[in-house]
């Protein structure tokens, strides 16, 4: 019966990931309505936050993915999406949900822009390489490669216009920004659930049919990736709000693209496609869950064991 799963065929339009990419937009120029070109400066003066974020991310996670899919054994399919998803880059909604949990957004767009160019690399490479390790998934293997011109795109679609249009408001006109960026931030986050629920509704049947398969794994991953990130970064000694952006880079992954890549290199394989389709439904349940939970908590009252 679970062998069934993969041929599954999902309703994926490429045009809904335009219509993703553009609600995200949306997104990311009501966070920069928040920020100042000061918050940036900080970030890049802090190196090895960043590059705890980035190993974390693409090195540390895929990794533990790996290790989780040899102690539960999940069907091959399932795991390889399991992988593929671990060696996305970082799911741009994590600048919203690191500002949200009032943690460094300025640290988390960095992150989020270098783990994305980085992904031309890195999503392949670590796809490849832990794949290969484990017969069953090995067999399924795919080779691929990122366009970079297409990375750089996103890049700029998703983050530098949306950003700079934000900095550029709150830089020349402060009260202005301050003014509309609550409504701002109320809107966005209501387009963007609004368009994961008619999603969501457009394979409902499918999922009733088949989530009960990947509902708990995507759940136990998301939430080890989420704890292992913070983990990772609390070790490391960086501040609380630092620790938080790492928390979400690393378990806030790009599922859009792993959507695509299951489409365009592995055939829509019905096992990959729910469980990365799944995992971009469930991070942003998490994501406004612990966001919510860490909002209500002074990331400055929270003690550290040293500073960057």
């Amino acid at each position: 019966m679970l062998a069934d799963i993969d041929q599954v065929r999902l309703n994926f339009n490429p045009q809904a990931q335009l219509g993703l990419n553009l609600v995200l937009a949306l997104v990311m120029f009501g966070i920069a309505l928040d920020l100042k070109l000061a918050d940036f400066k900080a970030a890049l003066r802090t190196p090895r936050a960043l590059a705890i974020g980035l190993v974390s991310h693409h090195l540390l996670f895929p990794a533990f993915t790996f290790g989780l899919i040899q102690l539960l054994r999940p069907t091959p399919s399932i795991a390889l999406g399991m992988l593929l998803v671990s060696s996305c880059p970082a799911g741009h909604i994590s600048n919203f949900f690191t500002h949200r949990a009032r943690g460094n957004a300025a640290l988390s767009v960095s992150i989020s822009t270098l783990s994305t160019l980085g992904a031309i690399v890195a999503t392949p490479l670590n796809v490849a390489f832990w794949a290969a390790q484990d017969e069953p998934m090995r067999a399924l293997l795919r080779s691929f490669s990122l366009d970079p011109l297409h990375m750089l795109g996103d890049v700029a679609m998703l983050l530098g216009v949306p950003l700079a249009a934000g900095l550029a408001i709150s830089q020349r006109w402060p009260a202005l920004a301050k003014r509309v960026h609550a409504p701002m931030r109320a809107i966005s986050l209501g387009v963007f659930v609004a368009f994961i629920v008619g999603a969501l509704a457009l394979n409902w049947g499918i999922f009733l049919q088949w989530g009960r398969y990947v509902v708990a794994l995507v759940l136990l991953h998301n939430a080890l990736a989420l704890a292992g990130g913070y983990g990772v970064a609390r070790a490391a000694g960086l501040p609380e709000r630092d620790r938080r952006a790492v928390a979400f880079e690393t378990g806030i992954q790009n599922s859009g693209l792993g959507l695509v890549l299951v489409f365009n290199f592995f055939d829509g394989l019905g096992g990959m496609a729910i469980v990365t389709a799944w995992w971009g439904i469930w991070h942003i349940v998490a994501g406004l869950t612990l966001s919510s939970f860490w909002m209500r908590r002074d990331p400055l009252a929270a003690p550290s064991k040293a500073t960057r």
